[in-house]
């Protein structure tokens, strides 16, 4: 009758049907529960085995091969007993490798999307991402895989390359491995421009100290010579031409014959002074450009390296202080080395006292400063990742004097370095 099923005919739906409009309100739930029997899909018993079945039940009572989910013991042995179940068996039996071989690509597949997709390349401990791949009730079990344990699969997977793992007291850690063709190529340019920075570093660095080493030859080449006055008569007069000097043979004819021979001398001696002096000083108006460019290049690099300031300032192999109160007494205000700097904002620690590694923030540590002598590291600003020897503190500006002791420029001073840029060194 107009294409609906027969079951929508049948007398206990025609009884509720007639009692929706033909028994007041307040009798209907009763006339509703007097129709309904033991079986029926809105009794309160098929309600209540709906709800159980929508949780995860116990893994032992789980059939894998017939994707069924049994509550108890007595359900589990009496579906072990039926025959779908027992076809089910004779198909696998055929070739049972193959079969766990398809689960455990299934379960290992599932499982990498999840821990890819949730955390990332992230530490994460295994059985914090066990938990959430099993909360989907139709996932693949692990008893039905070759992995018996889920400490045996993470070692599987750190075997085969898939993630890093590692055991600590608190269990198993892993790190998943993106070896996707795109996030390779982003890292390698990532690589290739910090490759690039410093080299122009060094090379700025370079061609600076090599003008200052040619301004300092040319200085000492070019540095005057002072002699003392002297004269070989002392009766003989000193005569000095302070006008201009005669431009007509005869005027200088007549001065030559009323000037003695000494005179003369006089005169030569200064005319040759004369003519030196716009040389000398040629010369050093020209070495007060070199200075002048010289100083203007430098001014502009200690202003660069003065703004080229990043917010992360982590680095591995420093002594940091822990000052976050989360982690109880036990670690706060404890010192602490970095072993590993995890996109660029956090750090694995291994702490100085109980050698308890630990994976913080870098808003939970700050940097330590050594007395003066000790070895330091620049932790931000221009000198990034220069080492060198802490000269002596300024308490009222929070500031340091740091001397460089390696790479192209050892020896330089740098000074105004604040307190948060630069940490002791392990």
């Amino acid at each position: 009758m107009l294409g609906l099923p027969s079951s929508i005919f049948s007398p206990s739906i025609f009884y509720l049907f007639i009692c929706n409009f033909c028994v007041p309100r307040p009798l209907r739930v009763l006339s509703l529960l007097v129709v309904m029997g033991k079986g029926d899909f809105l009794s309160p018993k098929s309600i209540a085995n709906r709800i159980k079945s929508k949780g995860l039940q116990k893994l032992r009572w789980y059939c894998q091969m017939c994707q069924k989910q049994c509550r108890d013991e007595n359900g589990f042995k009496c579906h072990c007993m039926s025959e779908s179940h027992q076809r089910q068996l004779l198909l696998a039996s055929e070739d049972p490798q193959q079969f766990m071989d398809y689960f455990s690509d299934e379960f290992k597949n599932e499982f990498l999307e999840l821990l890819r997709r949730r955390f990332g390349t992230k530490r994460v401990h295994n059985n914090i991402v066990y938990n959430e791949y099993i909360s989907h009730r139709e996932h693949i079990h692990m008893n039905a895989t070759q992995w018996e344990t889920l400490t045996d699969f993470t070692k599987w997977l750190g075997r085969e390359g898939f993630c890093k793992v590692d055991e600590t007291p608190k269990g198993w850690y892993m790190q998943y491995i993106d070896r996707d063709p795109e996030t390779i190529r982003r890292q390698q340019e990532l690589e290739r421009k910090k490759k690039q920075d410093l080299d122009d570093e060094e090379k700025t660095a370079k061609f600076i100290e090599e003008q200052v080493r040619r301004g300092m030859v040319t200085t000492e080449q070019e540095a005057p010579v002072f002699t003392e006055l002297s004269r070989e008569n002392e009766e003989e007069k000193v005569a000095f031409n302070l006008g201009k000097v005669a431009s007509t043979s005869g005027t200088s004819s007549s001065k030559a014959s009323t000037l003695g021979p000494s005179a003369l001398k006089a005169i030569g001696g200064a005319g040759s002074v004369k003519r030196k002096e716009p040389s000398k000083n040629s010369a050093q108006a020209k070495e007060k450009k070199k200075k002048c460019a010289l100083d203007e290049i430098m001014e502009m690099e200690e202003q660069k390296k003065k703004t080229s300031r990043t917010d992360y300032w982590l680095q591995p192999e420093i002594v940091v202080k822990v000052v976050t109160k989360k982690l109880g007494d036990k670690y706060h205000k404890r010192k602490a080395v970095v072993k590993e700097v995890i996109d660029k904002y956090t750090a694995v620690v291994k702490m100085v006292d109980s050698g308890d590694k630990l994976r913080l923030d870098q808003a939970h540590l700050e940097t330590v400063i050594p007395a003066p002598g000790k070895k330091v590291r620049i932790l931000n600003g221009g000198y990034r990742g220069h080492e060198g020897i802490l000269d002596s503190i300024n308490e009222k500006s929070f500031s340091a004097i740091i001397v460089i002791d390696s790479g192209p420029l050892k020896g330089r001073k740098l000074e105004g370095i604040q307190y948060e840029d630069i940490s002791k060194l392990a």
